[in-house]
């Protein structure tokens, strides 16, 4: 990311101050930004694993969504276990809970996603149309076979007790799990931060998104990069299949697809594989929906959509491009 190109960082409250006027209630304008706020971070973990595929590997990976729910679905097992911790009002109880559904839901997403690289994904390499029939094909498949391990009906993912209820700044009421929504968000991106730029597998990757063929002639193995990248962004999104479902409070098969349309348009705003533009655009994006979710319900789909047709006009390639596709 361009540190002296402040003008993409702008957006974020310039879309935030925009909008106070029109809610008119300051408490209730803070209540709906971090809410906001909370559902941009959580698209942002799902959302950065795969725009570092698409930046390094090229591939249009539509079956993402499967990794969300299957994420989602091993958290209510592994949660469903521990009743005794979600049932306490204290949370450090709640975190030792939720703690090992995000580590188990991550493996199994991960595990999985080695499987779809293999399988599904390395035999369409270079071959767009392909990849995109493919892996919504792969996904579908998943979708099925998660509705014969648990089930076709939606199952309820209730918050752990500790953290239902909210904070109150003023009159401003702020639910306790957006805040850990938020710090967990900025964690991933400080890590991912950091991988990318203090380690010298940051610096292969972020080289293999400018020019993949220099890096070959190195003498590293792409390929292994490859499936690498892929791999963390599928545990990736397994982490935000579990944050997803505490934050709807139920998970269903299909809910990969629902999340899908939102990811798609924070890679494009963002910039093939920039993980700040991963980040700006997940914010504008989670912003937007609340904010037209309250103001206007029936556009709020539609509301993504002309925002990332306004951010491509200002900048076709996103607010921080890193690749040339």
């Amino acid at each position: 990311m361009n540190s002296i190109d402040i003008k993409p960082l702008l957006l974020v409250p310039v879309l935030a101050l925009a909008m106070l006027p029109f809610v008119g209630s300051p408490s209730t304008w803070v209540t709906l930004t971090v809410a906001g706020l909370a559902m941009g971070m959580i698209i942002f973990i799902i959302a950065s694993g795969l725009t570092l595929v698409f930046g390094l590997m090229d591939v249009l990976n539509f079956g993402h969504g499967l990794f969300i729910a299957l994420g989602a679905f091993v958290a209510t097992s592994v949660l469903g276990a521990m009743g005794d911790w979600t049932g306490s009002s204290e949370l450090w109880r709640n975190l030792v809970a939720v703690l090992p559904a995000m580590l188990v839901a991550m493996a199994v997403a991960a595990a999985v996603g080695v499987a779809f690289e293999r399988f599904i994904v390395r035999p369409v390499y270079g071959q767009h149309l392909k990849q995109i029939l493919i892996t919504m094909g792969g996904m579908i498949i998943g979708e099925e076979l998660i509705k014969v391990i648990w089930g076709p009906l939606q199952i309820p993912l209730p918050l752990p007790e500790g953290m239902r209820g909210a904070l109150y700044l003023g009159d401003a009421a702020v639910e306790k799990y957006r805040l850990i929504a938020v710090v967990v968000g900025l964690a991933v991106f400080a890590a991912q931060i950091w991988v990318l730029s203090r380690t010298k597998i940051g610096l292969l990757i972020r080289a293999g998104v400018q020019d993949r063929e220099m890096v070959e002639s190195l003498g590293y193995r792409i390929h292994r990069l490859f499936v690498g990248v892929f791999v963390v962004g599928s545990a990736l999104a397994g982490l935000g299949g579990v944050m997803w479902g505490l934050y709807q409070q139920n998970v269903v098969p299909q809910m990969g697809h629902q999340v899908n349309v939102l990811i798609f348009i924070v890679i494009i705003i963002g910039g093939l594989g920039s993980t700040g533009g991963a980040l700006i655009g997940a914010l504008l994006v989670g912003l937007m929906a609340n904010y037209t979710g309250f103001l206007a319900p029936k556009v709020a789909l539609f509301s993504n959509i002309a925002l990332m047709v306004a951010i491509l006009l200002w900048r076709p390639q996103g607010v921080y491009p890193v690749a040339n596709r």
